[in-house]
C-alpha cells in the first residue's frame, strides 16, 4: 500500500495565494481572507475563509469557495478538502453546494438566475482592463507616446511581475498573450487597440484600475474592522 504524500499548511497557503478574489484582482491571502487552516497527518486539508462583511455578494463568495476547493484539492498529498466559509449569511447554501460539488444554480435554486461563467469572464476583462494600465503607466512617465505604445508588443515591455500578471489575465480570456501579440488589445474581442482609439481605451484601464484599487481597500479596512486580526498568508504591508 502506498503511503499518502506529506503535505504541510505552507504547501496548502501556497495553493490558496493562486486565488482570487475574482472582482479585487487579488489574492485570497493577501486580502486577510483566510482566517485559519490545518492539514492532518493523513492529508486531510481544512480551511476556513471570512469575507469583509456578513452580506458580501454570494456569487462573489460562491467563486472563492470554490476555487480553493479546487485549489486546495490540486496539492499533492491532500486526501481530502473541507473549505469553510464562516460568517457570512448564505454560508449554509455555499458550504453545502461546494461540499457536494454542485454549481451555483443547484446550490441556489430559484434564487440564481445562471451559473458563474460569464461574471467570472467579466472581471477577468477588468483585470486586464487595471493591468494595462499598470504596464502602460511607467512606459508613457519614461516619455513613451501614445502612438509607439499602439505599435509594441507584449515581448517589447520590459519584464516586471505587472506584464506577467496582464499576460496571465489574458491567457485566461484566450486573448493573445505570446510575446509578439499587440501590447494593447480589446479585452473582449482581443483585437489590437489602434491609435486612435488608444487614448480611450488608456482612460478606461485607468478608471478600471483604479475602481479596483479603491474597492480592494475599502474591503482591507472593513475587514480589519470586523475581525482586528491578520489572515494566514497575509502580507504585513497591507494590515
Amino acid at each position: 500500500m502506498t503511503e499518502p504524500a506529506t503535505v504541510g499548511l505552507a504547501q496548502v497557503l501556497a495553493a490558496l495565494d493562486e486565488v482570487r478574489d475574482p472582482e479585487l484582482d487579488e489574492s485570497v491571502t493577501s486580502l486577510g481572507f483566510v482566517a485559519s487552516s490545518t492539514v492532518s497527518e493523513e492529508g486531510f486539508a481544512s480551511v476556513r475563509l471570512r469575507l469583509p462583511t456578513y452580506f458580501c455578494a454570494p456569487n462573489f463568495a460562491f467563486l472563492m469557495v470554490a476555487d480553493a476547493y479546487d485549489a486546495v484539492s490540486g496539492v499533492a498529498g491532500v486526501t481530502r478538502t473541507e473549505i469553510v466559509l464562516e460568517d457570512h449569511f448564505a454560508s449554509e447554501a455555499i458550504n453545502g453546494g461546494i461540499a457536494a460539488r454542485s454549481g451555483f444554480v443547484e446550490s441556489f435554486g430559484d434564487l440564481a438566475a445562471a451559473e458563474l461563467d460569464e461574471l467570472r469572464a467579466d472581471f477577468v476583462r477588468k483585470a486586464v482592463l487595471a493591468g494595462t494600465d499598470r504596464v502602460c503607466r511607467p512606459l508613457l512617465a519614461a516619455g513613451r507616446t501614445t502612438d509607439e505604445l499602439a505599435e509594441l508588443t507584449l515581448g517589447d515591455v520590459p519584464p516586471s511581475a505587472d506584464r506577467e500578471r496582464l499576460r496571465s489575465r489574458r491567457a485566461e480570456l484566450g486573448l493573445p498573450s505570446e510575446d509578439a501579440s499587440p501590447l494593447l488589445v480589446d479585452a473582449t474581442t482581443g483585437e489590437a487597440i489602434g491609435a486612435q482609439a488608444l487614448p480611450l481605451h488608456l482612460r478606461r484601464a485607468r478608471l478600471t484600475r483604479v475602481s479596483i484599487e479603491a474597492n480592494g481597500g475599502v474591503c482591507r479596512a472593513l475587514l480589519s474592522e470586523r475581525y482586528a486580526t491578520s489572515g494566514l498568508g497575509q502580507k504585513e504591508e497591507v494590515l
